[in-house]
């Protein structure tokens, strides 16, 4: 096709890479650094709210995912039919007002309503750019690097975001307690890019100016020929893709996963600071060097997904390592052990998400592709309800954490052989999608010399 010589395929994915990938990992990284301040925030809170006790902070850092799962499936499909970046402009203000909000709780009902709340406006921003934004941009082929990219936010946002909070828990502005200061300052970024975001990225590559005829043309008709050689395997509608076995089998995948994410997240400053006893400036930076570790390792494995094409083995073996770290947490009486675990823990519950990300979208598409993404989140943030929650019991119940460590690895050990099951259950449907999509890719790559 004569558009398609035309296409500069250097300067196309270089374009793609500013205009939309990175708008996106700036939300992404504002959003994680909102979602889990709180982890930080608990350690000087306590002092001036002696009512927040291991269970009441359990409850409030599992009540967000709550407002996630009643909201999750809805707000995707509104994003499916209407706008996908208005409506994550939309989620950031919302989130942006909740997070000043947390600021002033006194007591646990307010503690309650904001983590709640806070849940609820953010809901359904996730899977609205795996299943909604991203496969307009990017194809079959390159959208493992696309969503691992995108996620490396996650990590960066911890490198960033607990350092910043250890300074920010030591200071004090206006007479205000550095935990208030923390949630404050912390929602501004929220705040003004939603304005960026609602005005400046598009949803569909004919609605911008910075691409030419001949690129618009191209992502459109591949998007196009990508979602009518999957509805010509099977069709689903909305209510279809929430019965299926795959969809069903990927949602057990992810809550088991993400209780140990979440588990591992909310109480894993908390469990430093204990053994360690370090400042929470100093721990802050220790907390950094981890994240950094599991940060080089998500991006080998984008690059390695996507020149192999695999993406169960390297969804699995990250799991494995995952369940590895969680598992001997226990055993770790000094610092330099416990880092080293806490390395293994975060590459295992990081490395592989940009890829898994993009396993649904090889056999669903539109509002089904949307509503699926959504409904294997929320089954995911039950997993978040369940972590943090399971930690505190077991704190409570028997003095430590080490049996809800071990419950986590094991739940991780079991996350990563179900996806191994993905490999022979899932093979039709997936051969089919990469043997296209590396056939593209292959074409891009000869375009391109």
């Amino acid at each position: 096709m004569e558009h398609v010589a035309n296409v500069d395929f250097a300067r196309l994915k270089r374009v793609r890479d500013w205009r939309i990938i990175l708008p996106v990992f700036l939300v992404s990284i504002i959003a994680c650094i909102d979602r889990v301040n709180i982890a930080y925030a608990k350690l000087t809170m306590t002092a001036d709210l002696p009512w927040i006790t291991p269970e009441v902070f359990g409850m409030g850092a599992g009540i967000f995912f709550v407002g996630y799962l009643i909201f999750e499936i809805p707000g995707s499909l509104v994003a499916s039919h209407f706008s996908a970046t208005k409506w994550i402009a939309r989620i950031m203000f919302t989130w942006g007002f909740v997070c000043v909000f947390m600021a002033f709780v006194t007591t646990e009902f307010q503690f309650f309503l904001c983590r709640f709340l806070l849940g609820a406006s953010e809901a359904s921003l996730y899977p609205v750019i795996y299943s909604v934004l991203f496969p307009r941009w990017f194809t079959a082929g390159e959208r493992s690097r696309a969503t691992s990219l995108m996620l490396t936010s996650l990590l960066l946002s911890n490198i960033i975001g607990a350092p910043l909070a250890g300074v920010l828990l030591e200071t004090s502005f206006f007479g205000m307690h550095g935990w208030q200061e923390l949630f404050i300052l912390e929602a501004i970024p929220a705040l003004a890019f939603a304005a960026f975001f609602f005005f400046c990225v598009k949803d569909r590559p004919d609605q911008v100016n910075w691409l030419t005829d001949d690129e618009k043309q191209y992502l459109t008709e591949n998007f196009n020929r990508e979602q009518a050689a999957m509805q010509s395997r099977k069709k689903y509608t909305v209510p279809q893709a929430f019965r299926d076995p795959k969809v069903l089998k990927l949602c057990l995948i992810y809550f088991l996963w993400v209780v140990g994410f979440w588990g591992f997240y909310f109480w894993m400053p908390t469990v430093l600071k204990e053994l360690s006893g370090l400042s929470t400036s100093l721990l802050g930076g220790a907390i950094a060097i981890p994240m950094s570790a599991a940060l080089v390792v998500q991006l080998i494995i984008s690059k390695t997904s996507t020149k192999t094409g695999d993406k169960v083995w390297h969804v699995a073996i990250t799991l494995f390592v995952g369940a590895l770290g969680l598992g001997l947490s226990p055993f770790a009486h000094s610092l330099p052990v416990a880092l080293a675990l806490v390395c293994l823990s975060a590459i295992g519950i990081h490395a592989a998400m940009g890829v898994w990300w993009t396993i649904p979208t090889t056999f669903l598409t539109g509002p089904a592709a949307a509503g699926s993404v959504a409904l294997i989140n929320s089954c995911g943030n039950l997993g978040g309800w369940v972590g943090p929650n399971m930690m505190a019991w077991v704190k409570v119940t028997t003095g430590s954490f080490d049996f809800g460590y071990y419950i986590m690895g094991a739940f991780m050990l079991l996350s990563g052989l179900l996806v191994l099951t993905i490999q022979y259950k899932l093979n039709g449907e997936r051969k089919n999608v990469f043997v296209a999509a590396k056939a593209e890719d292959a074409k891009l790559e000869e375009a391109e010399a």
